[in-house]
C-alpha cells in the first residue's frame, strides 16, 4: 500500500493533544476487521462497569453501528447538521446499557470532510463530551480526510487490526499518518480474530519494529504502540452479529466476549 506524505494530510488536522482523555477514536486501516463490532462491545463491557458510555458513529455516509444493534432510528446526524433535530433528540439508548448518535447511510454529501460538516462533527462533540465518561468515536477505514479529522478529536486512538497482512500493512500506513500529521506518540492496539494465545502480541511487536526503523527515525520522540488485547476468533461472533446483537449480551461467556470484557478492564486501567 502506498502511504500519503505527510504533507498531504497535514491541512486536514487540528491538534489532537487539546481533546479530552476520555474521548476515544477506533479506526482501522482496512475494513472489515471487526471495527464496529469492537466499537460496541467495548461499549457494553465499560456500561456493565459503571460507566456512561457513547458510541458515536462517525462513519459518515457508510453507517452501519444502527445493523450491527439492530437499531432503526427515526434520527441521526444527518438530521442534526442540518437542523431538522435536536442533538437531545438523536441521543439514543442501546442495547448493553450505554447510548449511540447514529449517523445517515448512503449520503455522499459526507465522502469528503468539508468545512460545514467539520465544524457541525466538532460541535456535536463538544456538546455531548460532559455528558458521558466516555465517548468512542467509531470512524470509517483508511485514511481519508474524514477518518484522519475524525481520530483528530479524539485524545486517544484504539486501532483494530488483524493478523492478516494487508491488515497489518494498512495499519502500519494509518500509525505512520497519525504520527506524522497529529503527532501521535502513544495508540493503542485491538488485535482481533487472533488463532492462537499471543498472536495478538506478536502483531504488535512486528508493528512496532517496522514503526522503530521507518517511523521513529524521522521524529521528534518515538512512537509506542501499546496492545490492549487480543481477541480470538470465534464462531460466537458471527453467530452474534447475524443475530444483529452484542456478543456480550446474547453469548457472554465465550472467548471472544471474555477477552472483550478483559479489553474494556484494561482500558479503564491505563
Amino acid at each position: 500500500m502506498t502511504v500519503p506524505s505527510p504533507a498531504a494530510s497535514t491541512a486536514v488536522l487540528p491538534a489532537a493533544a487539546q481533546a479530552p482523555g476520555h474521548i476515544m477514536a477506533i479506526t482501522s486501516g482496512k475494513g472489515g476487521v471487526g471495527k464496529t463490532f469492537v466499537s460496541a462491545n467495548l461499549a457494553a463491557a465499560l456500561a456493565r462497569a459503571g460507566r456512561k458510555v457513547l458510541v458515536l458513529d462517525a462513519d459518515l455516509g457508510l453507517a452501519n453501528l444502527d445493523v450491527v444493534l439492530n437499531l432503526f432510528p427515526k434520527i441521526t446526524l444527518h438530521d442534526v447538521f442540518t437542523g431538522k433535530s435536536t442533538l437531545a433528540d438523536a441521543v439514543l439508548p442501546a442495547p448493553g446499557g450505554f447510548h449511540v448518535l447514529l449517523a445517515g447511510s448512503g449520503m455522499v454529501e459526507y465522502s469528503r470532510m468539508t468545512p460545514e460538516v467539520r465544524d457541525q462533527l466538532q460541535k456535536v462533540i463538544a456538546e455531548v463530551a460532559p455528558k458521558f465518561d466516555h465517548i468512542l468515536l467509531d470512524t470509517g477505514a483508511g485514511i481519508s480526510d474524514v477518518v484522519l479529522y475524525t481520530v483528530s478529536l479524539a485524545g486517544d486512538v484504539l486501532l483494530v487490526v488483524t493478523p492478516e497482512p494487508t491488515s497489518m500493512t494498512d495499519a502500519y500506513a494509518t500509525i505512520k499518518v497519525l504520527a506524522t500529521t497529529q503527532g501521535r506518540r502513544k495508540m493503542q492496539l485491538l488485535v482481533n480474530q487472533t488463532r492462537k494465545l499471543g498472536e495478538g502480541r506478536a502483531v504488535r511487536q512486528q508493528l512496532q519494529q517496522v514503526v522503530d526503523r521507518f517511523v521513529n527515525p524521522q521524529l521528534d520522540s518515538p512512537v509506542r504502540l501499546d496492545l490492549l488485547g487480543e481477541v480470538p476468533s470465534d464462531p460466537a461472533v458471527r453467530e452474534a452479529v447475524l443475530r444483529r446483537q452484542l456478543l456480550l449480551e446474547v453469548l457472554p461467556g465465550t472467548p471472544a466476549s471474555v477477552a472483550l470484557v478483559n479489553a474494556a478492564a484494561r482500558l479503564l486501567g491505563s
